[in-house]
């Protein structure tokens, strides 16, 4: 069972993979080349006997303190023990065909005893591979673990020995001395691939990260959590085919012990395309023109197909999958991969495709012979199937039901067909589409409405709401300072906000058709600061944003949830959505204050 905390883990990654180390020096979550490949470290949803690369010394009672080298995913940790001071440095190389984790160990004052454990369990830990010492193409003493088509060859410092079926060793490291080791992936079938020049490695990946996040815009508000958010959402960007992942990690708990347990290694069109807005927004235009490239091959071809969630090339198939092998993290099972989800009809993110659509239209991303009608084809299916009821943006696993933010989304989608036409010049049924979108507006007003309570709903029919209704004003349905919006807003401080910060929903009518309960979502709390921020509740935000903000790990990183009552992060991590909602939150703060504090 792990003893670490989800915010107790850093983030390394190279733009096609990710690794998680922990604060105890354990990476404990691996997948090579790609987010969504088998891990082949994990650890973290089970022990060490389910693959870690533990790299720290032996003192039990060393401590540590880490931080990102510039803005990058350059990892320093200096351990200090009652004999010396060593340095660690952990970074996935840039801009290499090839897929490394490097760690630099340096000696900084006397004398520590080091240790290292190597346990390799490919797929998921499903697999023990063949391990054995060789010497690689360099001249270089390695240690070789080949399970079918993959190899993982440790290079560098001293090599670990065989201890049942794991690999140990420890030494001692004196103050200016060091070991530069390295875990390479690779096909099994290939060569073994050179060695690393570490040094040379380590300064053009420090240099790419910083190069990137110097194009960026951060704002007058919180620059510093603004500019690691976007670092965060390029993180999770695959270098070659543009796609972002929701999150590094699949299985990590939204309920501790529990059953909520979901694989977040997919490109959700919906976070996909708040992300373009961000991006859009603080300056990444080359980046938002690749995301538009990544979405229109994906969702290319018959309108009916389009799935909520692609694979990072665009792939289709991504069937659930419970992996018993892993005990899950803190005993939360069942550890999941892939994502039955991609099934569900959401009717709300076609409307989130074509709102990003639109905006980088504004923006002046040009229409091409491919994107123009691609959207159109969208909107006909929008008019077809406007009144399919649906799973709504939470992706309940209940019945199907009328979710009021799903119907504005679909408002939104004709409401940007329109829009195009006559505003851009762009072909299309305009009118007809007015005409449809104004029949939707008046059925939303009217059926998603507690007259009562003066309140929008949940669903039809219901006395609940969802944070999901505070992006209404973020895609133009009524002005965030509407009265009807004003009383959604105060139902939803009423029901849904726990120790300050908001849920998704309440879990308690069954919609989502899971046993067990949440804990406050983090970006619904960050768009309640956001429509603070646009009302004049300037005071409000502030606060919100403080304490959420405080939820960040020490190295800036937000999960999915959080768990107020043990003061801890819950959910996959990193959240992308998560990130984009601060962004958001943040932009609104400059707005409304624009000379305010930083």
């Amino acid at each position: 069972m792990p003893s670490q905390r989800i915010e107790d883990y850093a983030l390394l990654s190279d733009c096609h993979s990710a690794a998680l180390v922990g604060r105890d020096g354990s990476v404990d979550w691996l997948c090579l080349p790609r987010f969504d490949s088998p891990a082949v470290f994990s650890s973290v949803l089970g022990g060490a006997e389910h693959g870690r690369w533990l790299l720290a010394p032996v003192d039990e009672d060393a401590t540590c303190e880490r931080r990102y080298l510039g803005d990058s995913f350059v990892l320093e940790t200096t351990w200090t023990t009652s004999t010396g001071v060593v340095r660690v440095v952990d970074f996935m190389p840039t801009n290499d065909l090839r897929a490394d984790v490097v760690r630099r160990v340096e000696g900084v004052e006397g004398v520590v005893r080091m240790q290292q454990e190597l346990v390799v369990r490919p797929d998921y830990a499903k697999v023990v591979p063949w391990v054995r010492r060789v010497v690689d193409p360099d001249g270089l003493d390695g240690l070789l673990a080949v399970a079918g088509p993959d190899a993982f060859l440790l290079r560098g410092g001293p090599i670990p020995r065989a201890a049942g079926r794991r690999h140990r060793g420890e030494w001692d490291l004196a103050a200016g001395e060091g070991h530069d080791v390295s875990l390479t992936w690779y096909r099994s079938f290939r060569e073994m691939p050179q060695r690393l020049d570490v040094g040379d490695r380590l300064a053009a990946t420090l240099a790419w990260w910083q190069d990137w996040a110097d194009r960026a815009d951060p704002g007058d508000h919180h620059p510093a959590a603004v500019r690691r958010s976007l670092l965060v959402l390029r993180a999770l960007t695959h270098a070659d085919t543009g796609g972002i992942v929701a999150a590094a990690t699949t299985s990590l708990p939204e309920d501790f012990g529990g059953e909520r347990n979901w694989d977040y290694r997919y490109v959700w069109l919906r976070d996909a395309a708040l992300t373009l807005e961000a991006l859009l927004t603080h300056g990444y235009h080359e980046e938002a023109e690749a995301w538009r490239r990544w979405l229109l091959r994906a969702v290319a071809g018959e309108p009916g197909d389009v799935q909520i969630m692609y694979g990072l090339a665009g792939e289709r198939e991504l069937a659930e999958h419970e992996q018993p092998q892993l005990p899950g993290y803190e005993g939360s099972s069942p550890v999941r991969t892939g994502n039955g989800a991609v099934d569900q009809y959401q009717a709300d993110v076609l409307g989130e495709v074509l709102v990003a659509l639109d905006r980088a239209r504004r923006e002046g991303v040009p229409e091409d012979e491919f994107s123009w009608p691609l959207q159109r084809a969208l909107l006909g299916y929008v008019e077809e199937h406007w009144e399919r009821k649906d799973h709504g943006i939470w992706e309940m696993r209940g019945e199907l039901q009328h979710f009021t933010h799903s119907r504005v989304m679909v408002w939104a989608a004709l409401d940007r067909g329109v829009r195009a036409v006559r505003e851009a010049g762009m072909d299309g049924p305009a009118d007809r589409w007015a005409q449809l979108r104004d029949r939707v507006r008046e059925e939303v007003e009217t059926r998603g409405w507690d007259e009562d309570r003066g309140t929008y709903t949940q669903v039809y029919g219901s006395p609940h709401v969802d944070a999901s209704l505070l992006m209404l004003p973020q895609v133009g349905f009524l002005p965030a300072d509407d009265p009807r919006m004003v009383g959604t807003v105060r139902a939803l401080e009423e029901d849904l906000l726990r120790d300050g910060l908001v849920l998704r929903y309440d879990t308690g009518p069954g919609l989502d058709g899971l046993a067990g309960d949440e804990h406050p979502f983090l970006a619904c709390s960050f768009w309640l600061v956001e429509q603070y921020a646009r009302t004049g509740r300037v005071d409000d935000a502030n606060a919100l944003m403080e304490r959420c903000l405080a939820c960040c790990s020490d190295l800036g990183l937000l999960s999915e949830e959080y768990d107020t009552v043990a003061g801890r992060q819950a959910g996959n991590v990193p959240q992308a959505l998560s990130h984009l909602a601060l962004v958001r939150a943040a932009d609104a703060l400059s707005d409304a204050t624009p000379s305010g504090p930083r």
